[in-house]
């Protein structure tokens, strides 16, 4: 291992996030969600209880325009639904819609499925080693926002 140069670190951590990322779309679309993407999925997890373009904006470390563009996507799609805030007639929070909390749920259950396949070729302990050392890196540096890339 110590002949590996650094930035091979880096780079296979990235190839591994977006061989990830792309069968779990590929697998969402076999399901019929074709038109979702990886940016999606980040903004279904900003959205918490509800959101505005700004929030989402900036917990995703893009520009508010890019995120009511994002949004504006998702509504058109049936995933997202925006609303009034009673307490604040200025505010347009979004949320999912049933429809976007079925993605998820779908997502959850693609990546157990693909959770269990890398498990059954490495094996559960070296699943869960490879899960402590993405956590010890994490932890020892200060983690960002995640940006939806693609």
């Amino acid at each position: 291992m110590d002949d590996l140069a650094g930035w091979e670190l880096g780079v296979q951590l990235l190839l591994a996030s977006r061989t990830l990322f792309d069968e779990l779309h590929r697998r969402l679309a076999e399901a019929g969600r074709i038109q979702l993407r990886p940016a999606h999925g980040f903004l279904f997890q900003s959205l918490g209880a509800g959101a505005t373009a700004s929030e989402v904006g900036e917990r995703l470390g893009i520009t508010k325009q890019a995120a009511r563009m994002m949004l504006s996507e998702l509504e058109r799609l049936g995933y997202v639904v925006r609303g009034d805030d009673p307490s604040d007639g200025r505010r347009r929070p979004a949320r999912l819609t049933a429809r976007g909390f079925d993605a998820l749920r779908a997502t959850e259950e693609i990546l157990d499925d693909i959770k269990r396949e890398i498990a059954s070729v490495s094996g559960a302990a070296d699943l869960q080693q490879g899960m402590r050392l993405l956590q010890v890196i994490q932890n020892l540096y200060e983690p960002g926002p995640l940006r939806p890339v693609w």
